[in-house]
């Protein structure tokens, strides 16, 4: 049972691995090309090439700014959901608990008394006892 969710987060785990790394190959290339550019002595380039060089420039910046808006609102939105996720974990604590506290009485009842007739004597003795102490 527990094999399924193992293999649906290697499979997530190696999809993220290649998408990164697909990114990281084209951002190698990507910088290599600009370096390559900037060592070029584009000053004497055709005036066409000089603003084919800046749009091209402008629209990598614009692309790349888009890319970080979406990480950043993805990166509020994981942590907006570990928020809620803390956020309930509180608040059903106490739920828990009761429920913890209801699995230990009744586990102790069964261990401890055999018969009904040993559960009479612990009620009997519990209200003798309390009659007594005013």
């Amino acid at each position: 049972m527990e094999q399924v969710p193992d293999e649906s987060r290697q499979y997530v785990e190696r999809g993220i691995d290649e998408v990164l790394r697909f990114v990281q190959l084209v951002w190698t290339w990507s910088s290599d090309q600009f370096v390559n550019v900037a060592h070029a002595q584009w000053e004497t380039w055709p005036l066409w090439k000089q603003i084919l060089f800046i749009v091209v420039i402008a629209a990598v910046v614009y692309f790349l700014f888009i890319a970080a808006r979406q990480l950043w609102a993805a990166a509020i939105n994981v942590l907006a959901a570990f928020a809620t996720f803390v956020g309930t974990v509180i608040v059903t604590l106490p739920t828990i608990l009761i429920a913890g506290f209801i699995a230990l009485a009744g586990l102790w009842i069964i261990n401890n008394f055999h018969d009904l007739s040993d559960l009479r004597s612990l009620i009997t003795f519990q209200s003798t006892s309390s009659e007594k102490s005013p």
